[in-house]
């Protein structure tokens, strides 16, 4: 029995040994190698993929998502075809057997731009008059009116631009951004999710925390939404009688305790359950730092055109500087207040109100202070707008299209001053180069050093990527 329990405390001891030598070990190697991923199957093979695959140009994106899908043909995409057909017939040869969202059954009229164009900068670029901050950086950023989608509804089109599928419970692309680069910032989310509406819009569109879910990928991955107006995230203060001090102690209790649990489980959702709970402890500073613009100098709120904290979009663009200074890897920014079915002048000069000038002020920052040249920036939504006027008790709106619209991009790698590819005369289909929503995932992985078709996680007896079988980088636009 002596004998029996003496070699049970010698085999503890090895194992402890053991274990904490190669714990030791990974710590080093992971804090001077953090570009390796390795993700293991269920059944235990190995995935593995060196990152990045090639010298990145941006390290770091900011997507601002106009949901709700803006007119290309109010903001990037003259046609003047619609102003010769005004209030005529469509022609059939253009939408039959196309899919239409709630025209359908009704009779499809040609209806001209509502608002003016006209050409900016050196480059000419053409951009309607309702965004002449964007106008001014005409010379900054590449407009591809070519872009073309899956879906025609709201919420799965949403997906396919954020997950590349329109089955919900994939992975977002900023999960799959971090999953495959980390971050380079210990005190704040990797992935981080910004929200806003107008005041006086026409409805917002609803978003689903699904759009920045990180999916079969670990959880740990996933978008962190911080709401824009009180605290960013819940319980970010420690409750009445609790000091930092205490707090600390908490975390790391619990830590030990999930770590002594795991020896067992081997469940990877328990480490990133410890992470969440670490990271939480050390948002507790960084968080109130972050959103605290009073050290802004005065220029810099007024190029944004904001006083305060006051949760709009303007002030969303500069938290998305201060996050990219921070070392977050993927700043999405929502503007829930683009989809206008009716009254389209009216609501869509609100939506320019409160989105165009500080989408430029925030090239215009990064600009300014060096770092435009490697952070990607996207504009745009999840599909465009038909043609075709969609009437509502005589107030002109457009509806859903899919067939072809307009994004930009600037910085991060990305030719500036161009305009990529076209849509037909009437702005229906994506004619000349098109880009799928895989082409623009597979250049925004491109530019981030990625090989989209390298990077890889099986799940369910597969091996799935972000393009998922598709996908071809835009080389024309890059730099």
């Amino acid at each position: 029995m002596q004998l029996a329990e003496q070699k049970t405390m010698e085999c503890q001891r090895r194992t402890f040994l053991g274990r904490a030598s190669l714990g030791i070990g990974a710590m080093s190697f992971g804090a001077l190698c953090h570009s390796t991923v390795i993700a293991k199957a269920p059944e235990g093979r190995a995935v593995e993929s060196v990152l990045p695959h090639f010298p990145a140009r941006a390290n770091r994106v900011i997507f601002l998502c106009m949901a709700g899908g803006p007119s290309h043909l109010e903001t990037f995409d003259y046609k003047p075809k619609l102003v010769d057909l005004h209030g005529q017939p469509m022609p059939e040869s253009v939408t039959q057997g196309q899919p239409i969202a709630q025209l359908q059954g009704q009779k499809l009229a040609c209806q001209a731009p509502l608002f003016q164009f006209r050409r900016w900068g050196q480059s000419g670029q053409e951009i309607s008059e309702i965004l002449p901050h964007i106008g001014s950086i005409a010379d900054e950023i590449c407009i591809i009116r070519s872009l073309h989608t899956d879906q025609i509804n709201h919420d799965p089109a949403h997906t396919v631009m954020n997950t590349g599928t329109s089955i919900s419970g994939r992975p977002s692309m900023g999960a799959w951004a971090t999953y495959g680069l980390g971050s380079e910032c210990a005190d704040l989310p990797g992935f981080v999710v910004l929200t806003s509406t107008s005041l006086d819009g026409r409805s917002p569109q609803p978003i689903a925390a699904r759009q920045w879910h990180s999916g079969f990928l670990p959880s740990r991955f996933q978008g962190v939404a911080f709401a824009s107006k009180g605290d960013p995230v819940h319980y970010l203060g420690n409750p009445p009688g609790v000091n930092r001090d205490q707090q600390r102690r908490l975390v790391e209790t619990i830590g030990n305790l999930d770590r002594y649990r795991n020896y067992e489980v081997v469940d990877p959702e328990v480490d990133a359950r410890i992470a969440q709970y670490e990271m939480a402890f050390r948002m507790q500073t960084s968080v109130p730092e972050l959103r605290d613009i009073s050290q802004e100098p005065q220029h810099v709120r007024e190029l944004y055109g904001i006083k305060e904290a006051d949760g709009s979009f303007a002030y969303n663009c500069l938290l998305a500087r201060r996050l990219a200074e921070r070392g977050v890897r993927f700043i999405q920014l929502y503007h829930r207040d683009w989809d206008h079915h009716n009254d389209l002048v009216k609501f869509m000069r609100i939506s320019a109100r409160d989105c165009d000038q500080a989408t430029a002020a925030l090239v215009k920052d990064l600009k300014r202070l060096g770092m435009l040249d490697d952070t990607l920036i996207v504009w745009g939504g999840e599909f465009g707008r038909t043609p075709m006027a969609q009437s509502n008790k005589g107030n002109i709106g457009r509806d859903h299209h899919m067939r072809g619209f307009s994004m930009w991009m600037c910085g991060g790698g990305i030719k500036p001053g161009m305009t990529h590819g076209a849509t037909d005369e009437f702005g229906y289909h994506a004619s000349i180069d098109p880009v799928h929503v895989h082409d623009l995932h597979a250049t925004m992985l491109h530019l981030m050093g990625i090989d989209h078709k390298r990077l890889t996680y099986p799940y369910q007896g597969r091996d799935f990527r972000l393009t998922d079988v598709a996908g071809n980088v835009v080389q024309q636009i890059l730099a």
